[in-house]
Formats: C-alpha cells, sequence, structure tokens
C-alpha cells in the first residue's frame, strides 16, 4: 500500500510529521478542504507529469493554482502533458488522489511552485485518496528536496484588470 511506503519513508528520513488518516476521501482539493476544515489553496495538489523527454516529474501547487502554459514551457521546454492514472501508479508508486512529493521511485524530480509560498502550512497527500500531511513550507522543502520554481497562476487571487476595463 502506497500510504505504507509513505509512513516507512518518514521514519527512514526522520520526518516527525504524522499523517493523517481521513475516514472520507481526500482525493480532490475540494474533497481534502473540506475534510480538513481547511481552505482549497492550503492543499498541496501533486500532479504527476511527462517532461519531452520521458522523465516523469512531481509538481506541488497550492490547490487553487493552475499551470501557466507559458511559464511552464519556459521553465521546461515544453507543454505540460499529465500522466494518465495508469502511468501515474507506475510510474510514482501512488494512485491518483494519493499522489504525493514522498516515497518516489529513484529519478522522479520534485517542482515546488511559488504558489505555495503564500502559506504557512500546507496539506499535501501521503499516498492514498484519505489521507494528508501537514507541513510548514520550510519543513516541506526539507522533505522533498525539492527545487523551487513559477509555473502557475492562481485562480483565487486577485484578477488584475485590463486595460480595457479601465476605460
Amino acid at each position: 500500500m502506497s500510504y505504507e511506503r509513505v509512513k516507512q519513508y518518514f521514519e527512514e528520513h526522520n520526518i516527525p510529521n504524522k499523517i493523517i488518516l481521513l475516514s472520507e476521501s481526500s482525493a480532490t482539493v475540494e474533497l481534502a478542504a473540506g475534510a480538513l476544515g481547511r481552505e482549497p489553496g492550503e492543499i498541496a495538489k501533486s500532479l504527476a507529469l511527462k517532461l519531452k523527454d520521458g522523465r516523469v516529474i512531481i509538481l506541488v501547487v497550492c490547490g487553487t493554482a493552475r499551470i501557466d502554459n507559458r511559464r511552464y514551457k519556459d521553465t521546461f521546454g515544453c507543454k505540460a502533458r499529465m500522466l494518465s492514472p495508469e502511468e501515474t501508479i507506475s510510474a510514482t508508486g501512488h494512485p491518483v488522489g494519493g499522489v504525493c512529493p514522498f516515497a518516489l521511485p529513484k529519478g522522479v524530480k520534485i517542482y515546488l511552485d511559488e504558489s505555495l509560498r503564500r502559506y504557512a502550512e500546507v496539506y499535501p497527500a501521503a499516498g492514498a485518496g484519505n489521507t494528508a500531511v501537514r507541513f510548514t513550507i520550510e519543513e516541506l522543502e526539507a522533505a522533498t528536496k525539492g527545487t523551487w520554481v513559477r509555473v502557475t497562476h492562481d485562480q483565487a487571487a486577485p484578477r488584475q484588470s485590463s486595460k480595457a476595463e479601465r476605460m
């Protein structure tokens, strides 16, 4: 079970954060936010993506963020391509809804999006669709050894009015 692998990973890497087992599904941002009593932006969404050269990456973004195609292409040199559910479990060891930046196979690189920095704490999944774990941003960075990128725009952020709207 993927959750057990994450629990073992935490023990092996001296990560003291406790995995929260929920009685309900946390497989989507909305479900996780409701189950945890948190804002959707505080949910750390882990996206399994494939790069042009075939490498798989995990991109962790705040729950309300969406990939900005231009920023993504400028950063990774290709269009964002999500893995299918079958590819996801095969490449990460985690099922869709439980994908997280922990206990990943060698070679899967982790990227943390700047959208996460707006929150003091975030809640990524922990290997199953009914799990979560609370991390400060500093703890998440240390636990994942992720590389910081800026490849999203946040749907919940205040929208800038266009020049036409200001006239």
